[in-house]
């Protein structure tokens, strides 16, 4: 869903405004999502990053951008912070597992993970995209606070690790961002999934890892103005590189 109006915010700000970034690629029988891989990859290029590089970002679902010379590959890889943050929020009021630190002490199933793992989702191929609710009936009530904090975050760090599989090379490189690139705990989960490729965060690289869903629709409205590709086969599943976006004058 889209929130916002193009039209009003050009009016209000007196500069124009590029919006509605998804709609050509759904036209064209794209998923409409991801849009920020595009960004990724320039920002990966900038870093000097090993290649192929993959960029993990982790907000409510986790997703990934493979980028390797020319290639492009994304899809969302499983829950993110979705599945610990409500359990927290359910049990401790909390929004959030802070640093890690509900889960550090916890022990995860492993059987309940494994289980998990069997979904029909975790073996489609990419592109493929996710709601933060397509997992809201996996429940680890009945755990501890601490084993059920754990499991949840060892099955995000487990459901990305398990795309390794479905790429076209091994990454060389591991950069993660977004909110779960706070919580040591899923980094050191994944660190140790993803070994011995070395995990880092958007923040190591000088990034503004909160940030850069913000600054990526700013680069994707330029390339807009451009006409350059926004989307491609490899992310959204359209058939062909396509540019997207409505500009609007005040």
């Amino acid at each position: 869903m889209r929130i916002g109006n193009g039209g009003q915010l050009a009016k209000a700000l007196g500069l124009p405004v590029v919006y509605d970034f998804r709609a050509a690629d759904v036209a064209a029988g794209g998923q409409g999502a991801p849009l920020v891989p595009v960004y990724h990859r320039a920002l990966a290029r900038l870093a000097d990053c090993a290649m192929p590089a993959c960029i993990v970002n982790i907000g409510g679902v986790a997703n990934i951008s493979y980028i390797d010379d020319d290639a492009l590959i994304a899809c969302d890889t499983g829950p993110g912070n979705a599945l610990l943050d409500d359990y927290l929020l359910r049990h401790t009021g909390e929004a959030m597992d802070r640093d890690g630190q509900v889960a550090a002490p916890g022990v995860p199933d492993s059987d309940w993970i494994a289980q998990a793992l069997e979904h029909p989702f975790f073996d489609r191929p990419a592109p493929k995209s996710l709601d933060r609710n397509d997992f809201a009936s996996f429940t680890v009530e009945g755990m501890t606070l601490e084993d059920g904090a754990a499991t949840l975050t060892a099955f995000t760090a487990a459901s990305i690790a398990g795309i390794v599989d479905r790429l076209p090379n091994q990454p060389a490189s591991w950069i993660v961002v977004g909110g779960g690139a706070n919580n040591p705990t899923l980094m050191r989960m994944l660190a140790e999934r993803l070994a011995p490729i070395p995990v880092i965060t958007g923040h190591d690289l000088g990034w503004q890892g909160d940030a850069i869903e913000a600054q990526a629709f700013a680069y994707l409205a330029v390339r807009s103005l451009n006409g350059l590709p926004l989307t491609y086969p490899g992310t959204t599943g359209v058939s062909a590189p396509l540019t997207g976006g409505l500009l609007v004058r005040p």
